[in-house]
């Protein structure tokens, strides 16, 4: 079969990056199949006993994942699913059926809207509202004056389309409160809640338990392969798990994704803090840099990042933006940014890319980050 444009570029891409020696994260998809088949077997051991039985339709490592999640996020239960789309597709049908009510009430730059081509509707019959069109999670006032009623009130944390950004704890606590006078249940997007225990000053249980039901993902930020989880109370986990065997998810064995769960959460989970306070070092360098640059606009958002993760916006194509990014990988050796999009929530010939700090980028200091600009808007301009 020939090679397409795309998968051409897509190669030259991971070639470059995968040769910088210096990148602000390394992803699992950086690596090859060999790689990655290596570090899962040289640190299995180490989470779960390799001399136990296979899993079988969900019991041996794929129930410890369930068990060990289930305590960090102080639910009843939890039931582990192949991806976060069916996850939370099963958690807002589920509710809708005990709410009576089958409209859910989220942001229209959430991952349900903006990633899943209208799977809400088209495979669980739900329909979708938005309290608030700002690039915000709503406020308690805009959820409490929603001049529509709805079953379930569904937050994702953060909201990555809009940045990565978060509400203040005093925010989050009214607007599940708001939800709660409407008599609707809340139901929290947590595909990287593993990292707003900072931005919040609470743990991932006290957040936890603001809402009815929590997913959570292991390969965003935890560096999984695959995977999620779905908590709640013991009777929706166990519908949840009716659900799940309905849309094709009882999977007969899962524990190459399991342990790599398992992995993430001894591995990454307690690193998570260090790299979010190194990305606020990161973020205010590249503010610096670029003011002092000759490119005519940007913005770093939200300054400072409320996560490790946050976006960067300036105002050129996407396709300028990722050519000098990607000379800038192979000319220098040196990746600051990867992607460059449009998006509905920019103002017009504005393209973001979005940066991650994991233990890769712990390397850079401040002036490293404001040579690399430099040595960007030097391709760029």
């Amino acid at each position: 079969m020939a090679t397409t444009d795309e998968e051409k570029a897509r190669r030259r891409r991971q070639t470059a990056w995968r040769a910088s020696r210096r990148i602000l994260a390394r992803t699992a998809s950086d690596g090859t199949l060999g790689e990655r088949l290596t570090a899962l077997a040289a640190d299995a051991g180490s989470v779960y006993d390799l001399d136990g039985p296979l899993d079988v339709y969900g019991d041996g490592v794929v129930a410890e994942v369930e068990k060990r999640v289930a305590g960090l996020l102080g639910m009843e239960a939890a039931a582990f699913f192949p991806t976060g789309t069916m996850a939370q597709q099963v958690a807002l049908r589920c509710w809708a059926a005990r709410t009576g009510n089958a409209t859910v009430a989220l942001h229209p730059l959430a991952h349900p809207e903006v990633h899943e081509e209208g799977a809400l509707g088209a495979v669980s019959g739900l329909r979708t509202v938005y309290p608030t069109n700002a690039p915000r999670l709503p406020t308690a006032e805009e959820v409490a004056d929603f001049p529509e009623p709805f079953g379930t009130l569904m937050l994702e944390l953060p909201l990555r389309d809009a940045g990565f950004t978060l509400p203040t704890w005093e925010e989050l606590t009214e607007v599940v409160a708001a939800a709660r006078e409407r008599d609707a249940v809340v139901h929290l997007d947590g595909a990287r809640l593993w990292e707003c225990t900072p931005h919040f000053g609470h743990g991932l249980a006290e957040i936890a338990a603001l809402a009815d039901s929590v997913y959570v993902s292991f390969y965003k930020s935890l560096g999984g392969m695959s995977g999620a989880v779905l908590a709640g109370p013991r009777t929706l986990i166990e519908e949840a798990r009716s659900w799940r065997h309905r849309y094709g998810g009882q999977l007969f064995q899962q524990y190459p994704a399991a342990l790599s769960a398992l992995i993430g959460l001894e591995q990454e989970l307690p690193r998570l803090r260090e790299y979010m306070d190194h990305a606020g070092t990161v973020a205010g360098a590249l503010a610096e840099a670029f003011e002092e640059s000759a490119v005519p606009w940007f913005r770093v958002h939200p300054e400072p990042p409320h996560t490790h993760q946050f976006q960067v916006w300036l105002p050129y194509s996407p396709e300028v933006l990722d050519d000098a990014s990607l000379r800038q990988a192979e000319e220098t050796g040196v990746t600051l940014f990867r992607r460059w999009f449009t998006g509905a929530q920019l103002p017009p010939g504005v393209a973001y890319t979005e940066v991650t700090v994991n233990a890769a980028g712990l390397e850079w200091t401040a002036d490293d980050v404001r040579e690399a600009v430099r040595e960007f808007v030097a391709r760029l301009v």
